[in-house]
């Protein structure tokens, strides 16, 4: 069975992360694969799994920054905010030859910042306990309450006129939980043409970049992995355990570290001696207690055998 780490994907188009998911657990030999946020069918790009007690890492990783770069489509709304879903009425041609460049970019800079962002009604929050878009799917109405969100970047690469239609390139760096479709609808309504997400590839989640994930068709599982010692240490301060202090953590005690001088309350990654990742630990002081720990004994094998 594969060991324990993160496998980064370069998600195609035309799956759902689900269908990543599966893949995954059939090359790495073992049912306990998770992803860290999830990306439409029509999307591609970075996709982070974690394999065995990784999986523990997810939860730091879902809710970092995320950058996209994706293609917005003006002339039209559709259904569901993106090209999946049914259009529309479309604007007139003498509306689109209106949009200036400077109110492309006025609206852009509206949506740029801390802002007020309805989710699409065929997102997967939940309304009642049931998934929006499984309400939408079974004609209901749904209206979802306005969220916070930060759009820290969204930057105009180019502009691209056609009949019916003006194709917006764009790089979005925003927070956690923010709908890019969400943002192609709001720009396109509030230069009144209507607005809706052509295309979408999202290349970095935190310190993961997608130029360092691996295609799914020919993915290695063992050769792809990132061991969760190293995972771990791209995400947090490492603290270089003794094998005492490592047996310590092991156990559930605490371990003080008399010239400790990094920051309280933040996650630190704790390396035993034989360079494993013995668990996730905050100090307060000089100080410490195990927040999540991890198995010492996960073997790293061959795909499919424990």
């Amino acid at each position: 069975m594969t060991g324990s780490g993160l496998i980064l994907v370069d998600k195609p188009g035309g799956m759902t992360s689900h269908d990543v998911v599966s893949r995954v657990r059939r090359a790495a030999g073992t049912r306990k694969v998770g992803h860290a946020g999830t990306l439409d069918p029509m999307a591609t790009g970075l996709l982070i799994l974690g394999i065995n007690s990784s999986t523990r890492l997810l939860t730091y990783i879902v809710g970092a920054d995320k950058e996209y770069l994706a293609t917005i489509r003006l002339g039209a709304a559709s259904t569901t905010d993106d090209a999946e879903g049914d259009l529309l009425a479309p604007a007139a041609q003498s509306d689109l030859d209106a949009v200036t460049e400077e109110a492309i970019r006025a609206g852009i800079a509206r949506l740029t910042g801390e802002i007020e962002q309805v989710p699409s009604s065929v997102s997967a929050i939940k309304v009642d306990g049931k998934r929006a878009y499984a309400r939408v799917r079974a004609g209901e109405q749904v209206e979802l309450r306005p969220r916070a969100v930060t759009v820290s970047e969204f930057e105009l690469i180019s502009i691209r006129r056609d009949t019916g239609a003006i194709d917006l390139d764009v790089r979005v760096v925003c927070s956690s939980g923010t709908y890019i479709r969400s943002l192609a609808r709001d720009l396109g309504a509030g230069l009144g043409v209507g607005g809706h997400l052509s295309a979408l590839r999202r290349t970095r989640v935190g310190a993961y970049h997608v130029r360092d994930a691996h295609d799914l068709a020919t993915l290695d599982a063992e050769a792809a992995l990132v061991p969760a010692a190293d995972a771990a240490g791209r995400l947090f301060e490492r603290l270089e355990l003794t094998e005492q202090q490592a047996i310590d953590l092991t156990h559930g005690r605490r371990i003080h570290i008399a010239d400790w001088e990094g920051p309280g309350g933040e996650p630190v990654a704790a390396i035993a001696p034989t360079g494993t990742l013995v668990g996730l630990i905050e100090f307060r002081g000089k100080e410490a207690r195990t927040l999540v720990n991890f198995p010492t004994d996960e073997a790293v094998g061959p795909a499919g055998t424990a």
